[in-house]
């Protein structure tokens, strides 16, 4: 059985974790909760199933690198922790040391598998409990040895072993359901541009001007003494007597002077209107085949 790392495997795999990396969680014990290293890496096998976490012991031991199974890890994004099942400290340093340089074969996994297939209650004994007054004492310095199973290279299967090679939490995964939503947002562009300027035209204009003009009248009438005589000193005769009438009349003057016709103001008003849009979106539902099984909703 081949076994890749989790990164050679699939370069994208934090996709799988929701962006997030398993390498550098820390590494602790359930129940007493004691830090024993740090998750450096991860190996699957051919079908991308998860087998082992690479545990470095650096924290304590440095330098020396474990094989965590999967079955035996319980990863806490919520703390960024993952916790070891029936694993202790002193199991951890009698693990055989990891090395990516050297090929995971059948004999060595059966000695990481050896170790923890001997539960912590079996392999050493018991701290005697005080006894309280009134009760009986029983004796619990050692417990029954456990029933190791055999297996041998060419039969053995991970899936003889689902306490190491099982996924946990099988009763209490989470399937998050996604939708798609219409979120409404504004972009201001440009949709045009108005230029306003202004030119000269030209056009006649007519005017009407009332003026005055002069002329002479020459009357000729027979005054009511005509025919009277008149005394030699009172009729002089003169020549080359010339009476002189000076003759006016008005011409029109046109003259031109700019006036204020009006005024152009220019400004922007912004108005207001709704519009609707559509796009299609999608959810997602839940689909339950329990056959004939009882389910409950909450």
């Amino acid at each position: 059985m081949v076994l890749y790392k989790l990164e050679d495997f699939e370069p994208n795999y934090r996709e799988t974790f929701e962006g997030r990396d398993i390498n550098g969680l820390g590494v602790y014990t359930q129940g007493t909760d004691e830090k024993i290293g740090t998750v450096s890496d991860a190996l699957v096998d051919e079908e991308g199933h998860f087998r082992y976490l690479v545990v470095d012991l650096g924290f304590w031991i440095f330098g020396k690198k474990v094989l965590l199974p999967i079955g035996r890890a319980r990863i806490d994004y919520n703390v960024d922790r993952v916790y070891t099942i029936g694993l202790t400290r002193e199991q951890a340093e009698d693990l055989p040391e990891f090395n990516e340089r050297l090929a995971l074969d059948y004999d060595y996994e059966e000695r990481v598998r050896g170790v923890y297939r001997q539960p912590t209650d079996y392999t050493r004994p018991l701290e005697a409990s005080t006894p309280v007054e009134g009760t009986i004492p029983v004796d619990t310095s050692y417990q029954p040895a456990a029933t190791t199973p055999t297996y041998n290279r060419d039969t053995y299967n991970y899936e003889h072993e689902p306490s190491l090679y099982g996924v946990n939490e099988q009763d209490h995964q989470t399937l998050r359901l996604y939708e798609e939503r219409l979120v409404a947002g504004k972009r201001r562009q440009k949709t045009g541009e108005v230029a306003i300027g202004k030119h000269v035209e030209t056009e006649t204009a007519r005017v009407a001007v009332p003026i005055e003009r002069e002329r002479v009248v020459i009357e000729r009438v027979t005054p009511a003494d005509a025919g009277t005589a008149v005394s030699g000193r009172e009729a002089d005769f003169r020549e080359g007597e010339v009476a002189r009438v000076e003759i006016h009349e008005e011409t029109p003057e046109i003259r031109k002077e700019a006036f204020l016709r009006e005024e152009v103001r220019v400004r922007k008003v912004v108005e207001q209107d709704t519009v609707e849009t559509q796009e299609t979106v999608r959810r997602e539902e839940l689909d339950v085949n329990a056959g004939n099984l009882p389910i409950e909703e909450r």
